[in-house]
This record gives structure tokens, C-alpha cells and sequence, in this order.
């Protein structure tokens, strides 16, 4: 049997004429050829496309058929405790002054001779600090010294009466005299005598009996002198010469003063904050040379409302920011009239401490006011801001599994921010589980995990 041609079993095709034949060169590309392999090329997108589309499918199927898994998410939760109140810090701002400070000064004008300190030093109660010229006070003093000194001389001699030998010669004096009025009289009475005869004229007589006169009157003012000895000093001159003697003592005293007051002296113990004069100036009564600040001793003025001011009492402790540095203090006053700027009371604290506090710096007092307010306190974690400013949370509610929870979003009312947590109230109760962590990853109505109870 004889084989049949292999071109038997082909379908009868049309026979295309025969192309021309054309001299082509090997070395450059066929056109026809080309075009031919481009066809090829885009008929194989073409056949393949029904077989990936029916694995499309086919996938699909599988994945419709196959059972769903449901992942839960972990989270944090915490559980709700109610409140009853919160208690909030106050900060009251005041500053730091010393209990005494003075401006100090001579009382009286004059030279500055010394100035004891510099600024910022320490001084004690009684030290010296400036001093004035005082040399004309010195001769003042030395005069009255010298005027006491005389008068007082002068009241001892009072006081031990006349010498014996003032005595003496006084009454001496008064024999003498008695003599001569004597010897006066008996030539008087002789020329009497005489001018009755006409012997004498009248001229002479009136010669004998005004000398006789004038010796009788010398005679009486001895004896008065000699009596007045005899009867010893009068208690009035005493007291009136030892009254000289007191004013005397009196005004050197007050030189004395004037001495003590050219001498400035520290009042307490101290810092020296100014110093306004230099030696050489002459300063006025009462001008300012020093200003000096009590040391150690410091005082806090802080003011505060009224109502607050209420709840404080003196002698109570409290606490004082200085700085960062918390200190304590006790209340020793609340001064009667309110401020005229802030309208506040002014409460003194004294500061319970042994540091040297710069005057003038910053001084805050803080209290604890409690605020009778129910809610809940929830870490700011928890919070989810939502439509026009209003706050609110997840809870996580707990179904038949105790670990598995379906996310609800309940709204809130912050009270109170304090650090890190905050106080709410709203559509939360005790006991309910506020997710604390990871709220932008979970919605209303998703199953949760949580911790179990």
C-alpha cells in the first residue's frame, strides 16, 4: 500500500499566485519578513488572554468559597472609678522682702570724716558705720567742762562758810572802827563846846559832825559784814550756785550726745544694700548715707483674693516656691486693706528657712483647693476628639468571651486636666473599659481584644 502524501490530509487551499521574485540583498533587511514576525507578536496577547481570565476567575471562586477568619486587635484598657471631688493646685505670686530695712543717716549736718563699710557687706547690731567731723563739738565740750569746774568750786566754798580768818579780820575791822567813832564822837562833843563859846565857827563844827557820821555808818557796814560771816552762807545761794552746776553737766551731756549721734551705727544685723556717700561730702540732717537690710530674717508678700485670704489663718504652715525650691512658711499676718491695683489681700509669710534669699525675687504660694465635682479620671491617651470640639472615648463592651469586646464611642465632658490625665464626665459609667491605647486604630462596632479581669 502505498502512502498517501502528508499534503493529503491538509484542507484544499486557494493556490496565491506566485509573487514576483525579487533580488534581495542578504545584507539588508526583508520588509515582507518584518512585517510578518509583528503579526505574530500581537496574535500572542491575543490567544492568552482567555486563559488568564478564566484563572482570574477560577481564584475568585476559591477565595468566595473558602471560610472567613475574623483577627481581633489587641488594646489597653482601664477600668472607670468614680470620684467624688479633685483637688487643684494654686499658685499665688508675690516676692521676697527683708522683715526691717532702713535708710540710715546722721541726724545732724556735718563733714564725713569715715565710711566704715562698703556695699554688700555684712555688719551686727551696734557697729559702727560712718563717722563726722567733731572737732568743734571737742572745744564745746572743753569749754563747759572748764565753766562746770568753776561753778562748782564756788558751791563747795559756799557750802564750808567763811574762813576763821575772814572772821578775824572782819571783827578786827569793827574794833578799829569802834574806836574811831570814839575818838570822833569825843571831838565832836569838844567842838559843840566850843562853837557855843564862840570859838569855832560854825563850819568847823559841821566838819567834826559829818566826819563823825561817816565813821559811825563804815562802823555799822563792818558789823554787818561780820555778822553775816558769823551767820555762815544762806541756803539759797547754795541751791542757786549748785543749780549752775546742773545746767552746766546738762549741756555737756548734750554735746555728748551730739558726739554719739556723729557716729553712725548699725540698728541690727545686717546687709549693707547702698552706700550714697563717699568721705569729704557734707551731708544734711536726716539725708540718706546707708541703706541697710535686715539679714537671715526674710518675709514673703504674696497676694491673694479674698476668699482665699478667708481660708487662711496665722500661724498656719504652708509652702512657698522660691526658685523651684519649695520652702516653708508660716503665716504671721493678713494685712487689713486690700490692694488698690489687683484687690487682693496681702498675706505676710515668714520663710522657715536658713539660705540667703535675694530681695525681690519671685515667691509663689501654693494651695491645694478640693472642688466637690463626681467623674472619672482617664489618661489623655484615652480621648478622641470629635465634631465640633466635643471629646469622647471608646469602651470596649465585653460580651460572652471575657477577652473579646466590641468597640462603642461615648462622648465626654473634660472637668479638669491635670498632667497627664484628665477628669470626664458623660455617658460612661463606673466599671465600664476605656481603650486607653491605639484609638486612630479602631472604629465603632469592631471586636477588640482585652486583658482578661
Amino acid at each position: 500500500m502505498t502512502d498517501a502524501p502528508a499534503s493529503a490530509n491538509l484542507l484544499p487551499t486557494k493556490t496565491l499566485p506566485a509573487e514576483p521574485t525579487v533580488q534581495v540583498d542578504k545584507d539588508q533587511p526583508n520588509p515582507r519578513h518584518w512585517r510578518l514576525r509583528l503579526r505574530r507578536w500581537w496574535l500572542v496577547p491575543l490567544a492568552t488572554l482567555p486563559l488568564a481570565i478564566a484563572v482570574g476567575v477560577r481564584q475568585l471562586n476559591q477565595l468566595a468559597e473558602a471560610p472567613a477568619v475574623a483577627a481581633t486587635l489587641p488594646v489597653e484598657v482601664v477600668t472607670l472609678t468614680p470620684v467624688e471631688a479633685y483637688t487643684v493646685e494654686r499658685q499665688y505670686t508675690g516676692e521676697i522682702v527683708a522683715q526691717r530695712s532702713s535708710a540710715l543717716g546722721f541726724e545732724q549736718g556735718g563733714t564725713v570724716v569715715a565710711m566704715l563699710v562698703q556695699e554688700g557687706d555684712r555688719v551686727s547690731a551696734g557697729q559702727p558705720l560712718a563717722r563726722l567731723d567733731t572737732r568743734s563739738l571737742q572745744t564745746q565740750r572743753q569749754q563747759l567742762v572748764a565753766q562746770r569746774d568753776r561753778a562748782i568750786a564756788a558751791l563747795k566754798e559756799l557750802q564750808n562758810g567763811p574762813r576763821q580768818q575772814s572772821i578775824a579780820a572782819a571783827q578786827a575791822a569793827v574794833g578799829d572802827l569802834e574806836q574811831q567813832v570814839a575818838l570822833s564822837t569825843a571831838q565832836r562833843d569838844r567842838r559843840t563846846d566850843l562853837y557855843e563859846r564862840g570859838a569855832i565857827s560854825r563850819e568847823e563844827l559841821d566838819q567834826q559832825i559829818f566826819g563823825t557820821g561817816a565813821l559811825e555808818n563804815r562802823l555799822a557796814q563792818a558789823q554787818s559784814q561780820l555778822d553775816e560771816l558769823l551767820a555762815g552762807t544762806r541756803p539759797e545761794q547754795i541751791a542757786a550756785q549748785a543749780a549752775q552746776v546742773r545746767q552746766l553737766e546738762a549741756s555737756i551731756q548734750s554735746v555728748d550726745v551730739d558726739l554719739s549721734k556723729a557716729l553712725l551705727t548699725a540698728p541690727f544685723g545686717g546687709r549693707v544694700s547702698d552706700r550714697l556717700v563717699d568721705e569729704g561730702v557734707v551731708v544734711s540732717g536726716g539725708q540718706t548715707v546707708l541703706q541697710l537690710t535686715e539679714g537671715g530674717a526674710t518675709e514673703a508678700r504674696i497676694g491673694v483674693p479674698a476668699d482665699v485670704a478667708d481660708t487662711l489663718s496665722p500661724g498656719s504652715t504652708q509652702t512657698v516656691d522660691v526658685g523651684g525650691r519649695p520652702i516653708p512658711a508660716t503665716v504671721t499676718a493678713l494685712l487689713p486693706e486690700l490692694e488698690s491695683t489687683s484687690r487682693t489681700v496681702t498675706a505676710v509669710l515668714t520663710l522657715d528657712t536658713s539660705e540667703d534669699l535675694t530681695l525681690g525675687q519671685t515667691a509663689r504660694l501654693v494651695l491645694k483647693d478640693t472642688q466637690p465635682t463626681a467623674g472619672f479620671w482617664l489618661p489623655t491617651t484615652a480621648l478622641v476628639q470629635g465634631e465640633q470640639g466635643l471629646w469622647s472615648v471608646y469602651v470596649a463592651r465585653v460580651g460572652d468571651s471575657s477577652t473579646s469586646a466590641e468597640v462603642a464611642r461615648q462622648p465626654v465632658e473634660i472637668v479638669h486636666t491635670e498632667g497627664n490625665r484628665v477628669l470626664v464626665t458623660g455617658l460612661v459609667e463606673a466599671g465600664d473599659r476605656v481603650i486607653t491605647s491605639g484609638t486612630h486604630r479602631v472604629v465603632p462596632g469592631q471586636t477588640v481584644s482585652v486583658p482578661a479581669i
